[in-house]
């Protein structure tokens, strides 16, 4: 593994533990060059489906996307990245059962937003507005009304 301080290419493994989840193993390392300490986390490759864009390009999921985008929307919010993470675990359980081999984005979308609503409404309408894409603000309003009905 490659040192994130110095770029040298060796290290050892210091400590090694399943995390609180335990999708994951956490790694503790030591590089070999400056001795400094950084931590991985190694996960199972799996085998997820393509994601289908709305202007119908297809590419690889990515985990990392999904993450910034919840973290973005929970920003400022009483939503751990304990819980974001697990969201995202939830998700990815879930595009692995359905066996498919592509996803369309709106799916997703509309999934994160179904939980999301669940978590916490601010964020759900941050997420919203913004996968979404409203035009103007009478759209926002008329989602933030429908959200009131409920």
């Amino acid at each position: 593994m490659k040192c994130p301080f110095c770029s040298h290419p060796d290290s050892k493994v210091v400590d090694s533990r399943p995390d609180k989840g335990g999708s994951a193993i956490r790694r503790r390392r030591e590089c070999e060059g400056c001795a400094k300490r950084f931590t991985t986390h190694e996960r199972i490759e799996e085998m997820l489906p393509l994601v289908c864009k709305k202007d119908g390009r297809r590419e690889p999921f990515d985990r990392m996307k999904i993450v910034s985008g919840i973290k973005k929307a929970c920003e400022k919010r009483p939503i751990s990245i304990d819980e974001i993470e697990r969201l995202v675990d939830r998700l990815e359980s879930k595009i692995q059962e359905s066996s498919e081999r592509e996803i369309s984005t709106t799916a997703i979308g509309e999934w994160l937003m179904k939980e999301l609503h669940g978590m916490d409404e601010v964020a759900y309408v941050r997420f919203a507005s913004v996968y979404r894409s409203f035009r103007d603000i009478g759209e926002f309003m008329q989602e933030l009304q429908e959200l009131l009905k409920k």
